[in-house]
């Protein structure tokens, strides 16, 4: 039986970027299979056997088309007692590579494995990437980690439990570092101590006779500082095995400790959506996550730049609008601010990158008791330049009134 995710166009990039997911098309080339590889090839640390079980390993997707060299690890979810690797795994792999980014599907070890071993394997799968890196075509400064429900247990794990590499280590892969640059969490278990955790994964992870210090050391709300990661995370209210609190908590403490995080919660969904197929609002989040890691300069090497500027429309400031600059790379972030009496201001964590943008300038009318515009009108687009030594722009527009 054919993979029914051979089916997604290789030309869907954009239309994911765009906010809409891939059309099915019966016509489709066949998509590049996934290499296999050993994690640790001459056997893993504190492994109990050689069955494949006990040998952590990854199936590494290539993109389609040009590598932007961002990479993600992807941990399938399963109560740390199987692998959901399909729905969890390979279908989000395929959807990352039409980005252009390498994705990487992580065969983790389960129960009877007690923490901290998932962990190792996932860390090793970090570190593994970027000794690879020059091999696998992949930035070593944008490799990031994603899991679902018990996987999001582990991305939640591996983006707050990090080390900066073992340096002295005969194993030159355990000299790079293991902390992630961005982590994607789909109705991650994140807590073991509120009443709303996941039990199951938490005996299967530590053992029936956890200590509630042990219990609270992998709670990772708990446990996110500035050094955690970019995150994006996305739940459902509906979810009655994974509930919704577990990622409103850690997106609380990621808002209190002043990390970068994005936060979609669905109303409808039980827990194990995967990628929602045909769910009208839900099968959005994965094209949520894609404009998120494009808006956080992931899919891209190019830096960010800060920039600000004014904008008057025929001889007078711009009362209330907006201005966007879209670059013609649909892989680069789209610089964007509001406009207030003339004046927009766009700092560097938001901001476009050098090159050519479309200028899109929107008059929302002004801030008036009194109906003042029949409607928001968007003004005619224009070509720009925009380099790293041009913080400050002056755009003088004229349209007959």
């Amino acid at each position: 039986m054919a993979d029914p995710m051979r089916l997604l166009s290789p030309l869907s990039c954009l239309a994911f970027l765009f906010g809409t997911l891939p059309a099915l098309t019966a016509d489709d080339a066949e998509l590049p299979e996934p290499e296999f590889r050993l994690l640790w090839p001459a056997g893993a640390p504190a492994a109990n056997g050689n069955e494949p079980a006990d040998q952590p390993a990854i199936w590494i997707y290539p993109p389609i088309g040009k590598p932007n060299g961002a990479a993600v690890v992807i941990c399938p979810g399963g109560g740390y007692a199987i692998h959901a690797t399909d729905h969890e795994g390979v279908q989000p792999a395929r959807f990352f590579n039409r980005l252009g980014m390498t994705a990487v599907v992580l065969r983790y070890r389960l129960s009877p494995y007690r923490h901290p071993v998932p962990l190792e394997d996932a860390q090793r799968a970090i570190r593994y990437l970027r000794h690879n890196s020059e091999q696998l075509r992949i930035d070593r400064e944008r490799i990031g980690i994603m899991g679902f429900s018990a996987g999001g247990h582990l991305t939640s794990t591996a983006v707050t439990h990090f080390d900066s590499g073992m340096l002295n280590s005969i194993d030159p892969v355990d000299r790079h570092s293991s902390r992630p640059d961005f982590g994607i969490l789909g109705y991650p278990v994140v807590s073991f101590v509120a009443d709303y955790s996941h039990r199951g994964s938490g005996r299967n992870l530590l053992g029936p006779d956890a200590t509630e210090e042990q219990l609270r050391s992998l709670s990772n709300d708990l446990h996110v500082t500035g050094e955690t990661p970019p995150v994006f995370l996305f739940h459902t209210s509906e979810d009655g095995g994974v509930p919704p609190e577990n990622s409103l908590a850690f997106y609380a403490a990621c808002y209190k400790a002043g990390v970068p995080a994005e936060l979609h919660i669905y109303q409808q969904g039980p827990h194990g959506v995967g990628l929602a197929f045909g769910h009208p609002a839900l099968e959005n989040w994965i094209s949520a996550a894609g404009h998120w890691l494009r808006q956080n300069g992931l899919l891209t090497a190019k830096p960010q730049l800060a920039l600000e500027g004014t904008v008057t429309l025929n001889g007078e400031p711009l009362r209330w609008g907006s201005i966007a600059f879209r670059s013609r790379n649909a892989a680069e972030p789209v610089g964007w601010a509001m406009v207030n009496r003339g004046r927009f201001s766009i700092p560097a964590q938001n901001g476009p990158v050098a090159g050519e943008h479309e200028v899109i300038v929107t008059d929302m009318g002004q801030i008036d008791p009194l109906p003042v515009t029949a409607d928001a009108r968007q003004l005619p687009a224009m070509s720009l330049q925009i380099s790293a030594d041009q913080p400050s722009l002056e755009l003088n527009l004229s349209i007959p009134e």
